[in-house]
């Protein structure tokens, strides 16, 4: 039969892994018979010289009668303690002999694997080695054992392929990545022996090798990773074993796919140097495969060729993650790509932004919401709850890593993208509760060229549209196409436990923490681990795909808490946590059994979702002892079906209980073998945590008196000296003072551009603001162009000084002489109320008048559908109304100080055309019209205020108010409706 060759993406450099073949026998060394030699004489003492011995100095050592009774009363002796021992001895060497027995038959038979021995691990591994020592100068020696390396010597000079950079990975979260290509140098002399070897026997049948995988024994199951470890001698090879069988009809009708399990009863193709005495090399020569194993072997054999030629039966297989042809770039160099979900490409203008979060696309979005809430619940403590100088409180502008972080999430967040992820597993779930079904267990998502890939852990039927079947039936796709089409629904977040781990090429995995059956374990050095654990912490307190859970952290992340104090909870120790844990073990099993649900997943759905069933989430950076291990691996083993998972650290890697098991290394990649899985990490670094911490603490609204105050960053010359030469006015449409009007579609572009530049006088990082304005994505030298042109518009100052700058750190400023009317609104109020205006009545009320002229409507209120979108990470939506209602009520208290009620009426009214919702607008309203003494005018503003209230009825402190001043309101106003 001709042999096929494996594709690879470098034939060039990778030997010719053609369809497995038998390894070259090559000829024995005197070493090898030397080998041979002394294996024989172990063997022969072992299985001969021990019994004779035995037999002659100690004989039998049981009595020659069977009287137990007369045995008990017997006193015990030395002799009693040496014919105990003999015995014992005796059963070592018949256990021993059982397994060179075993390993005989499975190497000579060449098929199968051999019988284990119960009890007899390191008996019979030493049996099988010096069974294939024994057996190694035999013709088929090269295929019996996998362990010689452990002789001192191993078979080929001691020299293993090289597993290639680019990898497929199999197993449970494989994804589809290009071949293995390339093998150790040493290998390139063979190549020509291989080659002439594999033309020789080109056209037998035989030549080709093959494993059946075997049933689990126990709890264990079968794994590529092992595979390979014990028949090509390193579990890295898995891959070679994948690239063979990927796609291939197996005997049952499946496919191995890339993020499958291996089943009992597959067959796998193996590389042509496998070895051991469980591989299949002529099945129509091994009489002990059955007669079905063997046509199933050779029907399998055949579809070899379908993989080589890329035909395919017609069917539609979809490959987790999808892979899609990279984006093509418009006339403007504005690529229109799926939104970008994996790690951003390295950029030439990076000026230090921390890549760990630049790659953290989900991770950075939740940071940059929950900072930006943050941000504003601190402004509106200040507006409601403040006096006096933090009454219009500016937020402060973050300096030195801080400032680094700030733009590094502005560049890598992915909002949509999370909005997306949220929508489309809420649709889910209310599609399944709309069909009554209940919510299929998800062991991870993978998200892949904007599409959603779940993968769950059994078939649960045909997915509610428009999801669809994926690669097979245990998982669920749904195309970014359909995903735009979901809106907001009113159901509970299904899989909140949900967190980012890393990218393989162009996609995300998201492991779901809270499905996983028992402890998810990650070994590694302690600063990488700590790596790990804070991004999954972050991630997890402030994701935009859940509702509600708690995050336990123990051993680490104390300052993590200010990110979410409603989420994370600090312990100080692991015997809190298991106190902890055992009671809500206790209560959560007692609460799904008493609400009739047989898991959290049950109660997320149908009529029962208001219980919610959050999810707590254990993170354990300490390594626990063996005993506590053992504690949270028997808190764990029910934790899925609970809604409660754990991850928990160990510098040894060997964690008791561990249900899977990651590794993170010094390269920053998250390893777990046996899952398949060889990830990009993702990562929050100690100085960048700092960093994230930094912002979130300084926007704290229960800083003390020395947090920020409300000076504004940027203060204008408000004198008639200092007229600007460029004026933008930005409070109300969107207009431009000094500057002609660029030609051409560009103009919207530019002036975008320098709106964002206004808003942020501190400066504005080249990568947010290309990220900015093409959040999907730019080429370097278009966002460069750009910029150009903007300088090119924006011109020189007299004295030649360009109007759009760069400071010491790259990032773009702006010249004194670019102001906006914002920058003079700010500058006005500031003068009034901590300047010239304290000490003055008349400037006071002037500067304060000027400064509500000013007002006009919203922020850029004309601004194009599509366009300034990275609005929605700015606090300025929430700064201006407050700023304009803060102007509005000094000046109503201005004209109130004189009694003139109708100016400060009209003032307010100026200032709630602007802020609509603050209350205090509406309450000083109020007061300034009881003060006109009209009772009429009085019950139609109350009737308005409960008409805008609605159901929600008027906020407390305006109806206590109402009752002061218009004790019969309630009924004025009846009877007025």
């Amino acid at each position: 039969m001709p042999r096929r060759r494996s594709p690879s993406p470098s034939s060039s450099t990778a030997p010719r892994n053609r369809t497995p073949q038998p390894v070259r026998v090559r000829r024995r060394s005197f070493g090898d018979f030397v080998k041979a030699f002394f294996a024989f004489v172990a063997l022969v003492a072992l299985l001969v010289g021990v019994p004779f011995a035995l037999a002659v100095t100690a004989g039998w050592p049981l009595p020659d009668t069977f009287e137990p009774m007369e045995w008990l009363k017997q006193d015990i002796s030395v002799q009693t303690f040496l014919s105990i021992l003999t015995f014992v001895v005796w059963l070592a060497w018949a256990q021993f002999t059982a397994c060179v027995l075993v390993e005989m038959k499975a190497a000579l038979s060449g098929v199968g694997v051999p019988g284990r021995v119960p009890g007899a691990g390191p008996s019979q591994l030493l049996a099988r080695q010096l069974v294939a020592a024994v057996l190694l100068v035999g013709a088929t020696a090269a295929s019996f054992t996998p362990g010689l390396s452990q002789l001192g010597q191993s078979l080929e000079g001691n020299q293993r392929p090289a597993v290639a950079a680019a990898q497929q990975t199999p197993g449970f979260f494989a994804q589809q990545q290009e071949q293995a290509a390339g093998t150790a140098a040493a290998l390139a002399e063979q190549a020509s022996h291989a080659e002439a070897a594999a033309s020789s026997s080109a056209k037998q049948q035989g030549d080709t090798k093959f494993y059946r995988i075997q049933p689990p024994e126990g709890r264990h199951h079968d794994s590529l990773w092992e595979i390979s470890e014990r028949h090509l001698g390193d579990g890295r090879r898995y891959k070679e074993i994948f690239a063979l069988n990927k796609d291939r009809t197996q005997p049952d009708g499946s496919k191995l796919s890339e993020a499958s399990l291996i089943r009992p009863g597959w067959i796998m193709e193996m590389p042509g140097d496998a070895r051991g005495g469980d591989l299949v090399e002529m099945p129509d020569e091994a009489p002990e495969v059955s007669p079905e194993v063997q046509q199933q072997i050779r029907d399998y054999d055949k579809t070899g060729k379908h993989v080589e030629g890329g035909g395919g039966s017609g069917a539609a297989h979809v490959s987790v993650p999808e892979q899609r042809p990279a984006p093509e770039a418009d006339s403007t160099g504005h690529q229109q790509p799926a939104r970008q979900h994996a790690t951003p490409a390295q950029d030439s203008s990076s000026f230090g932004l921390p890549e760990a979060l630049l790659a953290a696309p989900l991770l950075a979005a939740g940071l940059l919401g929950a900072l930006g809430h943050r941000r504003r619940q601190a402004l509106w403590q200040s507006a409601f709850g403040g006096i006096g100088g933090r009454r219009g409180m500016e937020p402060p502008t973050p300096t030195g890593d801080a400032q680094d972080v700030q733009d590094a999430l502005l560049v890598g967040a992915d909002p949509e993208g999370v909005r997306l992820l949220d929508r489309s597993l809420r649709g889910l779930a209310a599609s399944l509760a709309a069909e009554s079904r209940p919510l299929p267990t998800v062991y991870a998502a993978w998200l892949s060229s904007g599409d959603l890939h779940l993968q769950l852990a059994q078939p649960s039927g045909k997915p509610p549209a428009p999801w669809r079947v994926g690669q097979d039936q245990t998982f669920w796709t749904l195309a970014e196409d359909d995903a735009v089409r979901y809106e907001d629904v009113d159901t509970a977040a299904p899989y909140p436990g949900l967190v980012s781990l890393g990218t393989m090429d162009d996609s995300r995995l998201l492991l779901n923490l809270e499905s996983v059956p028992g402890i998810v374990s990650l070994s590694g050095d302690e600063a990488d681990r700590a790596a790990v654990f804070a991004s999954v912490a972050a991630e997890l307190a402030t994701n935009g795909w859940s509702d509600r859970m708690t995050i336990t952290l123990v051993g680490f992340g104390e300052e993590l808490t200010p990110l979410a104090p409603n989420r994370l909870r600090h312990l100080d120790g692991i015997e809190a946590l298991i106190e902890t844990m055992e009671a809500e073990t206790r209560q959560r099993r007692g609460a799904l059994g008493a609400a009739g649900h047989d898991s959290v997943l049950t109660g997320r759905t149908g009529p029962a979702q208001h219980t919610r069933w959050a999810p707590h989430l254990v993170l354990l950076a300490a390594e626990p002892s063996t005993e506590d291990a053992v504690t949270l691996a028997e808190l764990a083993a029910d934790a899925s079906r609970l809604g409660i998972g754990y991850l928990v650290g160990t510098g040894s890697g060997d964690l008791p209980g561990a249900a899977w098991e990651m590794e993170i290394t010094g390269d920053g990649k998250l390893l777990a073998p046996l899952l398949g899985l060889e990830l990009d990490a993702q990562l929050l670094p100690a100085a960048q945590r700092r960093a994230v911490v930094e912002l979130f603490t300084d926007a704290d609204p229960e800083r003390g008196p020395d947090g920020p105050g409300d000076t504004p960053p940027f203060l204008v010359d408000i004198s008639e000296q200092g007229r600007p030469a460029v004026y933008a006015r930005l409070v109300g449409p969107y207009e431009i003072i000094g500057l002609d009007t660029p030609d051409g579609e560009r103009s919207a572009l530019l002036h975008e551009a320098l709106a964002l530049l206004l808003l942020h006088r501190e400066g504005v990082h080249p990568r947010v603001l290309s990220s900015a304005l093409w959040p999907r994505g730019v080429t370097d030298d278009v966002r460069e162009a750009l910029v150009e042109r903007l300088r090119a518009w924006l011109g020189t100052d007299p004295d030649g000084t360009p109007r759009l700058g760069t400071d010491s750190t790259g990032r773009l400023t702006l010249a004194k002489s670019v102001v906006s009317d914002l920058d003079v609104l700010r500058s006005l109020y500031h003068e009034a109320t901590q300047g010239k205006g304290v000490d003055s009545r008349a400037v006071r009320g002037r500067l304060l008048t000027d400064a509500l002229v000013l007002v006009r409507g919203p922020l850029l209120a004309d601004r194009p559908e599509g366009r300034y979108r990275w609005l929605t990470h700015e606090i300025v939506d929430a700064q201006l109304p407050l700023l304009v209602a803060d102007t509005g009520l000094a000046l109503c208290e201005f004209h109130l100080e004189k009694n003139r009620a109708e100016k400060a009426i009209e003032a307010l009214n100026a200032a709630l055309r602007t802020a609509p919702a603050d209350e205090r607008l509406w309450n000083e309203l109020l007061r300034a019209t009881h003060a006109l003494d009209e009772p009429e005018r009085l019950t139609a503003l109350a009737a308005d205020l409960v008409g805008r209230a609605g159901a929600r009825g008027l906020p407390p402190r305006t109806e206590a108010l109402l009752d002061e001043l218009l004790p019969a309101w309630r009924d004025a106003v009846a009877a007025a409706g």
